[in-house]
């Protein structure tokens, strides 16, 4: 899947157009944040790991990091990300592009709570060079996500 199949997603819902193609590279939280002139805590980062043998997805702010702890009791068993060729194979977006939209049957998808701090976040949008400005009520609808999580830590203020 690529930034085409992200559009064609989107298009149903009258948000294609949306889709920002930027000049540089924003396949990090760094580079996105530069790119699209905003702090990088307000880009949706999504995350890919492996449980019960399955995609999961889990999109959280820039600045969040996993918490082991926090994700074995979420997800009952050890955080473990998809190689860059196992995201490719079973989510359908290459690494630096992944995103909650346009996945592969079977992809589930959740948003942490790190993200609601914010009133606009940017998930990519299935390349390097793609994003999209979402509030996150948008992001959770258009995910289909299956709840909020709270799995990252060194975004709160008394983790800093």
């Amino acid at each position: 899947m690529s930034i085409q199949a992200v559009k064609e997603y989107f298009r149903p819902l009258g948000r294609e157009k949306d889709i920002l193609e930027l000049d540089a590279s924003s396949a990090t939280v760094e580079l996105a944040a530069k790119a699209l002139g905003c702090e990088g805590a307000r880009i949706a980062k999504t995350l890919s790991f492996l449980v019960d043998e399955k995609a999961v997805l889990v999109v959280c702010a820039g600045d969040g990091k996993v918490d082991n702890a926090r994700f074995k009791a979420q997800f009952h068993q050890k955080a473990k990300m998809l190689t860059p060729e196992q995201a490719e194979e079973m989510v359908g977006h290459k690494v630096g592009g992944v995103c909650p939209f346009g996945v592969k049957p079977g992809v589930e998808v959740y948003l942490d709570v790190s993200l609601k701090r914010f009133d606009i976040v940017y998930p990519a949008c299935g390349s390097a060079n793609s994003a999209i400005a979402l509030t996150c009520e948008e992001l959770e609808e258009y995910s289909h996500a299956r709840g909020w999580v709270d799995v990252c830590k060194n975004w709160r203020p008394d983790e800093q």
